[in-house]
């Protein structure tokens, strides 16, 4: 056995990460105004695609409705199909 080599009796503990959850259940939100740019910036990454569910811990109902006011904010030219550096 090489002495640069480590064995563990026990596996190591990791850190547990916080539980996601649906921000739109948690606050009661029904209705994803298109026209708030601010907050849909928070569902799109620097590039300007959708961040999936698995990310933002949204629920399918609130990521379809996402997707869908993102998608009309920008053909409304509110947020940009393509950036470089959007955030």
């Amino acid at each position: 056995m090489a002495k640069n080599e480590i064995k563990y009796l026990t596996a190591i503990k990791q850190e547990k990460r916080p539980k996601k959850y649906c921000r739109f259940k948690k606050m009661g939100i029904r209705y994803i105004d298109y026209k708030d740019a601010e907050f849909l910036k928070k569902f799109i990454n620097e590039q300007g695609k959708l961040l999936p569910r698995r990310i933002t811990g949204n629920s399918l109902k609130f990521q379809r409705k996402v997707g869908d006011a993102v998608k009309k904010a920008r053909q409304m030219a509110i947020l940009p199909y393509v950036t470089d550096l959007l955030k």
